[in-house]
């Protein structure tokens, strides 16, 4: 067959529906995708105009488990799994999401990811030092936590003087790798814009460098502590290598007005925060959905640009100004999104077109980060990880009981993190997680004695010491504590004579479904 003809079939193969499982199995539910939730409404139109079917909705066990991992990073517990899968009530994914919004594994999982995007480290090459980095740590989770509102978060980083100890936001123009109004101005635009500004032209990355070419920096008597500050005795034209009396310009190219004796950043913050400005409410917008849904609707989220557009800009807009009537209440954002039956959907995908990704016609499988993979081992072995950093001080000191998702500095980490894809925070960009998985990750969780002797110290094999006697409920409680689920008829068929086996010991068997279980792809994926 010559190479047209390929890609005749090829093309052609591509638009044939996928083949629907014999059965939905533990993945779906029989409720399938309407346009009653606005959200929906969108995503079925734009499916609707591509002639891409959407998946059915995810069954219950799916969905628990998803919530539990995108909204705390954390895995439920068996006893959770079980009172939500065997609930009755018509709203208890609602009133789970309420729930899961107000623990404190939120306010620790999301302030690691935007310790990811400010670049929260101690070391080489960002050099917070670790009193700096644990301090900026708490601020945003505290941030986090009380649910400030996304625009005073904004505007509080911005505009921030004072102290790196005491005054932890000011940390935002330390993390960077150097210190000239064009790096600063870089970073702006890079985590509250999502844009690239290193690839703009020359004149409009001067034009927003203008707003931070004030920022100054004094050192104290105290070790590693930094005074913050504005510093109008710095010509901005100068500093920005512009035309004399050139001032700063807005992104979108208006010339700004500075009021004499007042700090360029807060008039740039005004700008940026205002409902009016198309380039603040839908970036976060989009960073929300992509962390929730895994790809953004302008995907990469960090890279907005006019020939990168959304894929569905209706849904876009909704998000904004919803996000906006809310007064920037991120919480009531993600509650938005994770009500949408869009998010609910299944993992199994409807079309083997790649448009079906990117309209959302399906939850897309993600590996899980490495933060919330070791935290899941040693939920289910009741185990714990050593953390340690390069700097010998007080500040990097981990207790054992600490999760990785809680780690207040990027440069605290383990063996374990680094070869799973543990983003660096060199650089502020989503893309720095590595969520290929790698052979050598497969091969840590199948032959490591790090995973196999959490599997043997496990404390699921001694609470489980009577697997013969009852078969079907010590297989259940595995699977609920690693799957978040009730194991098929099926499964309980297949494992009953291996388990039974007179010459097999009650611990070994135990391990072996762990171990089994653990390096499913069930459990090594968002699904």
């Amino acid at each position: 067959m010559n190479k047209a003809a390929w890609i005749v079939v090829v093309w052609l193969w591509a638009w044939l529906p996928a083949p629907a499982p014999a059965q939905p199995g533990p993945y779906e539910s029989g409720e399938k995708l309407t346009g009653e939730r606005a959200i929906d409404a969108l995503v079925l139109h734009r499916l609707e105009e591509l002639k891409i079917p959407p998946a059915a909705v995810c069954s219950d066990g799916v969905f628990l488990r998803r919530a539990y991992l995108d909204v705390i990073g954390t895995l439920p517990t068996a006893k959770e799994a079980r009172e939500f899968l065997q609930d009755k009530a018509p709203n208890k994914r609602a009133l789970l999401i309420d729930r899961l919004l107000e623990r404190d594994e939120f306010a620790d999982y999301w302030a690691m990811k935007w310790a990811n995007l400010l670049r929260v480290k101690a070391e080489f090459p960002i050099n917070l030092w670790p009193n700096a980095a644990q301090a900026y740590s708490r601020w945003i989770r505290t941030a986090v936590k009380a649910n400030k509102p996304y625009d005073q978060f904004a505007r509080e980083l911005l505009t921030g003087g004072g102290s790196n100890f005491y005054a932890p936001e000011v940390n935002f123009y330390r993390a960077v790798q150097g210190r000239g109004p064009d790096v600063l101005a870089q970073a702006v635009a890079l985590t509250f814009m999502g844009e690239r500004a290193g690839k703009w032209p020359k004149d409009r990355l001067a034009g927003l460098a203008g707003f931070f070419a004030q920022v100054g920096y004094k050192a104290t008597a105290q070790w590693k502590e930094e005074i913050v500050y504005w510093d109008p005795s710095i010509d901005i034209a100068k500093a920005t290598s512009r035309p004399a009396g050139a001032g700063p310009v807005f992104p979108d190219g208006t010339p700004a007005v500075i009021p004499a004796g007042r700090d360029p950043r807060e008039v740039f913050a005004d700008w940026l925060v205002s409902p009016k400005n198309p380039g603040f409410a839908p970036v976060m917008a989009n960073r929300v959905w992509s962390w929730l849904l895994g790809r953004g609707i302008v995907n990469e989220p960090d890279d907005f640009r006019p020939d990168n557009p959304p894929a569905n800009p209706e849904l876009l807009a909704l998000l904004s100004r919803e996000f906006v009537a809310a007064r920037y209440d991120v919480k009531s954002l993600f509650r938005l999104i994770l009500n949408s039956r869009t998010y609910q959907l299944s993992p199994l995908p409807p079309s083997r077109r790649p448009e079906a990704a990117a309209n959302f016609a399906y939850y897309p499988l993600r590996p899980l980060e490495a933060e919330v993979l070791i935290d899941a081992l040693d939920q289910i072995t009741g185990t714990s990880e050593k953390y340690t950093s390069a700097i010998p001080e007080p500040f990097t000191f981990i207790p054992e009981s600490m999760r990785a998702i809680a780690l207040p500095d990027g440069s605290i980490t383990s063996t374990f993190l680094d070869l799973f894809g543990r983003p660096p925070r060199d650089s502020g960009l989503e893309s720095e997680r590595t969520t290929r998985v790698s052979a050598a990750q497969r091969l840590h969780m199948l032959n490591s004695s790090h995973v196999q002797k959490k599997i043997e110290r496990s404390w699921q094999i001694m609470k489980l010491g009577q697997l013969r006697t009852n078969t079907p409920a010590a297989v259940g409680e595995i699977y609920l504590t690693v799957l978040s689920r009730f194991p098929t008829a099926e499964e309980l068929k297949a494992l009953g004579p291996y388990i039974q086996q007179p010459t097999r010991k009650v611990n070994e068997a135990g391990q072996d479904l762990i171990w089994s279980l653990i390096n499913s792809d069930e459990f090594l994926y968002r699904h």
